[in-house]
């Protein structure tokens, strides 16, 4: 592969390269870079906006560079104040531990193995004194931490900053100073502490790390950030029917997005499929064959293919297309009567239809009846609700900010 291609290839889905001339210099160089990329174990399952940075190592790893998956087990009990605007609750050793073990064997569903280094930022950092700490943060000071969005935002507004989390960064950037990385991966929002490790690197006379930036992975939802805690994720250890269905129920534009930083069809490829669905090509058919190769990539080539029939056979089973209109519905409500909600999707006149037809068994979500008129629906993903046989669509309401 020429230097064009494996950088077009390096470069694909990112957000920014601090400094891109840099990276180029090395690969013209032939270096066999150190690419590092740290995961703190705050959860025992990884999920496909995790995977988004293990993507770009697996692109590293195949153009014959060293990949490190740090797994920030001493920095998990500080807690990462990145993105957040009050203290993360730091994570208790026995928790980190536990979490860590998960994330060593979920990553080989994507990474060579016998090519990975997996560290562990304890290693270095525990050993350190109460004087190596001071002597590390003696290198920033506070109106530069004060630089961070999150930061200056809490403080102005007079929400509380615990000193812990200005060791944050600089432990983060200190990783970088201990493994001797050259380039570091990491989201959007980790931009400071990438740059911290720049920094550190030079002030301990190593040449600074290549900053590369991802975009953070948008949920089903296509509004927040894939995250469990809102209900918006598919996690890489779920079963293969509910990975295929999550998949195909993002939505057309959402799709491309996913392809982008999720899929290993090459750039090529992906501009074929583009190119297709410009021409007439059910956008449909694309995202079968994207959640197939999700599938298989996490289950097996089998179960991709039992899921996509499993899909199939339950829309033919309901007697439902599998093209259907979606609806999104915003409110500031915490939950909301299925009457009301089918009434807001206007998929019903009124709350008292919607409950006369529940009565009658004409209603279903996902296929199963429902026949509570008082149930409550909180805020999810994208879910097909079928009003008697015509009134079909695939319906998804969002919590706003009151």
């Amino acid at each position: 592969m020429s230097i064009e291609a494996s950088l077009a290839e390096l470069k694909r889905g990112t957000d920014e390269i601090l400094i891109e001339k840099e990276l180029r210099e090395r690969l013209e160089k032939g270096e066999k870079l150190r690419v590092k990329a740290g995961f703190d174990p705050t959860a025992p399952d990884l999920h496909l906006g995790h995977t988004v940075l293990i993507h770009k190592m697996k692109h590293f790893q195949e153009a014959g560079h060293e990949v490190i998956f740090l797994i920030g087990d001493f920095t998990g009990m500080i807690g990462d104040p990145s993105g957040r605007n009050i203290t993360r609750q730091p994570l208790t050793p026995e928790a980190v531990l536990e979490n860590a073990k998960t994330y060593q064997e979920q990553i080989y569903k994507i990474l060579d193995p016998d090519k990975t280094l997996i560290e562990f930022n304890s290693r270095w950092m525990g050993a350190k004194s109460a004087a190596d700490l001071i002597a590390l943060a003696s290198h920033a000071t506070v109106a530069r931490m004060l630089e961070r969005d999150d930061f200056s935002q809490r403080y102005r507004s007079g929400q509380a900053i615990a000193i812990h989390e200005f060791l944050y960064p600089l432990v983060q950037g200190y990783d970088s100073v201990a493994l001797k990385a050259d380039v570091e991966l990491g989201g959007t929002d980790q931009k400071f502490n990438l740059l911290m490790g720049r920094e550190l690197q030079r002030i301990y006379g190593q040449k600074p790390q290549i900053v590369m930036t991802l975009p953070i992975l948008e949920g089903l939802d296509g509004v927040k950030k894939m995250s469990k805690s809102y209900q918006n994720y598919i996690g890489i250890n779920e079963d293969a029917e509910s990975m295929f269905g999550k998949l195909m129920s993002i939505s057309d534009d959402l799709m491309w997005r996913y392809i982008e930083l999720l899929s290993f069809k090459s750039l090529n490829e992906i501009k074929a499929w583009q190119k297709s669905v410009k021409e007439g090509k059910n956008p449909r058919d694309v995202k079968v064959e994207f959640a197939q190769e999700i599938v298989a990539r996490f289950h097996s080539q089998s179960a991709a293919k039992a899921a996509y029939e499993a899909f199939v056979a339950r829309f033919r089973e309901h007697q439902l297309p599998t093209d259907l209109p979606e609806i999104v519905l915003k409110t500031t409500a915490s939950s909301m009567m299925i009457c009301t909600l089918l009434k807001e999707a206007k998929l019903v006149e009124s709350t008292s239809e919607a409950l006369r037809l529940i009565q009658q068994g004409a209603v279903r979500i996902d296929g199963e009846r429902i026949e509570d008129g008082r149930l409550e629906v909180l805020p999810k993903v994208f879910q097909i609700y079928q009003v008697g046989k015509r009134r079909v669509a695939r319906v998804q309401w969002l919590q706003e900010q009151g």
